[in-house]
């Protein structure tokens, strides 16, 4: 889901070759076009560079950007520490961010994603309620009284409340989107514009690259 309507379906190609399409400014990515600086800065722990990707399962183009993430994610250096983050723009997008905080906690989220977006993508089946989601879970193999038990959790409520106070912080308006060191906003629909498609999707993490070089350089 984009607020600032972006179109897109890929089929995954590797980051190794350069991006032709990709505008440079003095060997960079623009700010302002293809990133924002954020006014007010994020905190963030100390230690690790923290890149966020902020999703939902409904959206199709975080559908469509999950295997350019996967691939992108498994080149991050170590001291970049990447995590996700699930947005909730309306109700159906609250039982989905619910749903995600408490598969994490149960350390399950990663093994679901996948069918979570084909069933909702491929299949059609909204999931957009915590019965809906939990029968499907039991289907492919986790407890629905299990599963419920912690989406209905204090702990897991907690999340989403600081979930929502970081989409905030970033000034997220639509996904998907990539926060970078408390300092730095890109999305497909910046680093992407008037590029294709395909291209657009991986023009985001290159540009989520060039902005976790200026955060490790301390160009913030």
């Amino acid at each position: 889901m984009n607020r600032r309507d972006f179109s897109t379906r890929l089929a995954l190609s590797t980051l190794a070759g350069a991006i032709p399409g990709l505008a440079m400014a003095q060997g960079g990515p623009l700010e302002g076009r293809h990133y924002q600086k954020l006014g007010t800065p994020v905190p963030v722990a100390p230690g690790k560079i923290e890149v966020v990707e902020f999703f939902w399962y409904g959206c199709p183009h975080c559908y469509a950007f999950e295997p350019v993430v996967e691939n992108w994610t498994k080149q991050l250096p170590a001291d970049v520490g990447f995590r996700r983050s699930h947005v909730a723009f309306r109700e159906n997008t609250k039982t989905h961010q619910r749903s995600f905080f408490a598969l994490e906690a149960l350390g399950r989220e990663a093994e679901f994603r996948p069918k979570i977006f084909n069933a909702i993508h491929q299949q059609r089946q909204p999931l957009d309620t915590a019965d809906s989601m939990a029968a499907f879970l039991a289907k492919n193999g986790l407890e629905a009284p299990k599963f419920l038990e912690v989406y209905n959790s204090f702990s897991v409520q907690s999340k989403c409340q600081q979930a929502v106070k970081l989409a905030e912080g970033y000034r997220i308006d639509g996904v998907p989107a990539i926060g970078v060191g408390g300092r730095f906003l890109t999305s497909p629909s910046m680093a992407g514009q008037g590029a294709g498609e395909n291209v657009a999707l991986q023009q985001a993490v290159v540009t989520a690259s060039f902005l976790i070089e200026r955060v490790r350089s301390g160009k913030v």
